[in-house]
């Protein structure tokens, strides 16, 4: 008699998706744009595979600060509706070959960002990056939390300045309510990124000292950014300052 042929298991390969990361704060001008932009050239320069995205639908100002505003064709809006497909909106940076830009739409409304859409476009680059960086609106409009939606990682930047932190506050709040990850009962990493700090100015009481802003948030500090010439000028030559200034 014959032997029956034992089955074999074929080995399921488990792909690794990559983390999606939100740039977020309450108020605008605290430098979650230049941070994103920093953030995301650092982790390409140490071999990640790096996609920034920009959320701000209507104003754009990634593409500038990322040194791509003349490369931009298509957007996210353009990807989310169907007239363009991901490939086509994506910007490969000619410096890090490992970074790219999803530009935002300056034409639209923020009423054009669907949830849907959303999902679509991040799970599809979950599948082609290993950080997925959102760039978040100011405020808790629908572009602020349809660009938290989906985040593993919150980085919250603040100003050490009262209005700063107290807006910073409620945005860590919908952050551990308004996210898929909240809403399956699981809690996101959040992250403080203290920008434009002057310790003299501190020492003065003028500005908000590190220790008191931490009191306050209550969630670990990822740094502390000095008030920077170096910050500045790489926004307006549209260098991250991490690559312009690796120091």
């Amino acid at each position: 008699m014959k032997k029956p042929k034992s089955k074999q298991k074929k080995a399921k390969l488990k792909v690794r998706q990559g983390r999606v990361l939100v740039v977020t704060s309450g108020k605008g001008g605290v430098g979650k744009t230049t941070s994103t932009a920093a953030l995301g050239a650092a982790l390409a320069q140490n071999g990640q595979k790096v996609v920034v995205v920009d959320f701000d639908v209507g104003l754009r100002n990634l593409d500038l600060v990322m040194g791509a505003e003349r490369r931009v064709i298509f957007d996210l809006i353009n990807v989310i509706k169907g007239e363009a497909k991901l490939a086509q909106a994506l910007i490969r940076d000619k410096r890090v070959d490992t970074l790219s830009l999803l530009p935002a739409s300056q034409s639209r409304d923020k009423d054009s960002l669907t949830e849907e859409g959303v999902a679509r476009v991040i799970a599809e680059l979950r599948d082609q990056f290993d950080w997925v960086i959102c760039d978040s609106p100011a405020g808790i409009e629908i572009g602020a939390t349809l660009a938290m939606r989906h985040a593993d990682v919150a980085v919250v930047v603040v100003n050490p300045e009262v209005s700063s932190i107290r807006d910073a506050d409620r945005i860590i709040g919908m952050l551990d309510a308004k996210t898929v990850r909240a809403e399956k009962g699981h809690r996101i990493d959040k992250h403080l990124l203290l920008t434009r700090y002057d310790p003299s100015r501190a020492r003065r009481g003028e500005i908000m000292k590190v220790e008191d802003v931490l009191e306050i948030l209550s969630i670990p500090l990822l740094a502390v950014v000095p008030e920077s010439r170096e910050v500045l000028r790489s926004s307006n030559v549209g260098a991250p300052v991490t690559l312009g200034s690796p120091s």
